[in-house]
């Protein structure tokens, strides 16, 4: 791409470029593509009026990374006003202003467009992956990657969630007093907390217990089931030489299918009669159910307060997450199959046991830091069980602790608030 003189644009030095290129197909969309991404952005409350700034690199796989252009807003322009796509600035991978297609002036009154002073910045941030596939990951890992509910943005989102978008009932709206007073983030456990032990203990447990042999025969050559298989090898081959009661040894890929089957079962039997939280277990169970619930065999089971409490804080703007020692795709079958119907829509994302074991105070580090608060007593954990509780503590979460029938019994002087329904907090 071959240069001319530098010339000057409302004081800043540009370059000259290949006029054909300037004047490309993919240049001449994509300067109309960000005005209309400036204002859609604005009118789902993504951005403030002149905050940050959108760029564009232009997709063009032959021409080499040192000549590729980036599409820029200007600086200090409305974006729900930003209509013309000519104010738009091009620039080289440099950083060079490239002439030729610099924003025109304005009219009488109205400055002409500035190249925003964190212009570097924002071209560098255009090539590093990292910035891209952050998102990406979090959304993978079936997380909301979005920030919890601080700052202006989120602030001018929870109103508008509350007046109009979201059509909330009367009940759920709240004042903004209790919107700022309320936790920005709320992670829930399930057994216990959401949904009754028994309906776990005696629904789902026995469920997969059942149908292990058959689920295994079934699909034993797919690709998800000799993944399962893979980990309850590993599994199983710790558990050998550890010595843990029922672990039995799992013949060979070689062996015959039959075989190989009637040792996982005979292990999964044991891991689920010990209510083991493991991963390999727990990924199995979560393929197991899927089925079940597929054919309506089993329907989740909450209890009557958690569709209501749900509602009205994602209402209020509060983020709502699961942390279980169930598998991410069990959490979602649960939540997405109850017998208030689909309440996955209140759910910002889930956690398993592949973040950490629930009763490690590292897990819940880990946790804060996925979830992006300013510090980790933004975020109220729920649970039932004691040693959960203090793991969550430590950490600097705030917690409370749910006493449901069927609970187990906690200690004398434990130290923690207890509520019996989530209409309490």
């Amino acid at each position: 791409m071959a240069a001319a003189p530098a010339a000057a644009v409302n004081g800043i030095k540009i370059a000259t470029s290949s006029q054909a290129y300037l004047e490309s197909k993919a240049l001449k969309e994509t300067r109309p593509l960000i005005s209309g991404l400036s204002r859609h952005f604005y009118n789902h409350g993504w951005v403030s009026g002149t905050g940050g700034s959108i760029t564009i690199k232009l997709p063009n796989d032959f021409i080499p990374k040192s000549h590729k252009l980036i599409v820029i807003t200007p600086s200090g322009v409305q974006k729900e006003g930003m209509e013309e796509p000519q104010d738009m600035f091009v620039l080289s991978y440099s950083g060079s202003i490239l002439c030729g297609i610099s924003p025109k002036p304005k009219p009488h009154l109205h400055k002409p467009p500035k190249f925003s002073d964190w212009g570097p910045l924002f071209i560098k941030a255009e090539y590093s992956r990292y910035l891209f596939n952050a998102p990406i990951k979090l959304n993978q890992l079936g997380l909301d990657w979005s920030p919890p509910n601080q700052g202006p943005i989120q602030r001018v989102q929870s109103g508008m969630r509350i007046g109009k978008e979201l059509n909330v009932s009367t009940k759920a709206r709240k004042s903004d007093s209790e919107i700022n007073s309320f936790p920005r983030c709320v992670v829930l456990d399930i057994e216990g907390t959401t949904t009754p032990i028994s309906f776990v203990t005696d629904v789902l447990f026995p469920y997969a217990r059942d149908n292990v042999g058959r689920h295994l025969s079934a699909t034993f050559d797919t690709p998800e089931t000799q993944n399962d298989i893979k980990l309850l090898r590993s599994q199983v081959q710790t558990d050998l030489e550890q010595g843990v009661a029922g672990a039995v040894p799992i013949p060979p890929d070689n062996a015959r299918k039959e075989d190989i089957i009637a040792a996982l079962v005979a292990n999964v039997e044991a891991m689920i009669k010990a209510d083991r939280k493991i991963t390999a277990l727990k990924e199995l169970q979560g393929h197991i159910w899927r089925t079940g619930f597929e054919n309506n065999e089993l329907e989740g089971i909450v209890y009557d307060d958690v569709p209501e409490a749900l509602e009205k804080w994602h209402a209020l703007g509060t983020k709502v997450y699961i942390y279980s020692s169930g598998s991410r795709l069990a959490q979602r079958l649960i939540f997405g199959n109850t017998n208030y119907g689909d309440l996955r829509k209140y759910l910002s994302g889930f956690f398993d046991t592949s973040v950490g074991n629930k009763r490690e105070t590292r897990s819940y580090f880990e946790i804060s830091e996925s979830l992006g608060v300013d510090k980790p007593s933004n975020i109220l954990f729920l649970t039932d069980v004691f040693q959960e509780a203090t793991a969550a503590k430590a950490a600097g979460l705030e917690v409370m602790i749910s006493i449901r029938p069927g609970n187990g019994p906690l200690p004398e002087n434990h130290g923690f608030n207890t509520i019996n329904s989530f209409l309490e907090i």
